[in-house]
């Protein structure tokens, strides 16, 4: 199997378990850590299960992978990730010497893989995350847009049912 069918293996675990996170109705996004080509941490979007405004996907693999290695410093390990990390997790990750990331789709707004700004290799810091972006870019982008979407379908019906509830005669074809 070549780095790339890998790399695409290892981003489809990722975009099942953000599957777990929507169906968990938190943000599909999911992440898989390997080391030595095993996965010895995985994880999905958990913020409002948890209460935890850390319980991001990246955050939640790194830390089962460092439980199972017994050992935070991930050096020779693998983050993917189906959105490109937020500041919060690319500051994780340089603290945890994981040795690569790679992500499916590119974060314009908040985006640390530079997208928006670049702290994996930022000059400040005394490691350097390597980083690459676009395994399956459309599929994981696609994943979150279509979330987006619904979410946005439900608010909109929720939002009109109310109104109907409020004002009977709207609601009378007349």
């Amino acid at each position: 199997m070549t780095q790339s069918e890998l790399d695409q293996q290892f981003m489809r675990r990722a975009m099942a378990l953000a599957a777990k996170a929507e169906a968990e109705g938190e943000v599909p996004v999911g992440a898989v850590v390997v080391h030595n080509g095993v996965v010895v941490g995985e994880g999905w979007n958990r913020l409002i299960g948890q209460h935890d405004a850390t319980a991001h996907a990246e955050m939640m693999a790194l830390r089962q992978a460092g439980k199972k290695l017994q050992n935070y410093r991930l050096l020779d390990a693998v983050l993917y990730v189906t959105l490109e990390p937020c500041p919060m997790c690319a500051s994780a990750m340089v603290h945890s010497r994981i040795g690569k990331v790679i992500f499916g789709a590119p974060d314009y707004k908040t985006g640390a893989a530079g997208s928006v700004m670049n702290l994996l290799s930022y000059d400040g810091v005394n490691h350097h995350v390597q980083f690459q972006g676009g395994v399956l870019e459309e599929e994981c982008r696609e994943q979150l847009q279509a979330f987006f979407r619904r979410r946005r379908q439900e608010k909109k019906a929720e939002k009109e049912a109310r109104k109907a509830v409020q004002d009977p005669s709207r609601n009378t074809g007349s």
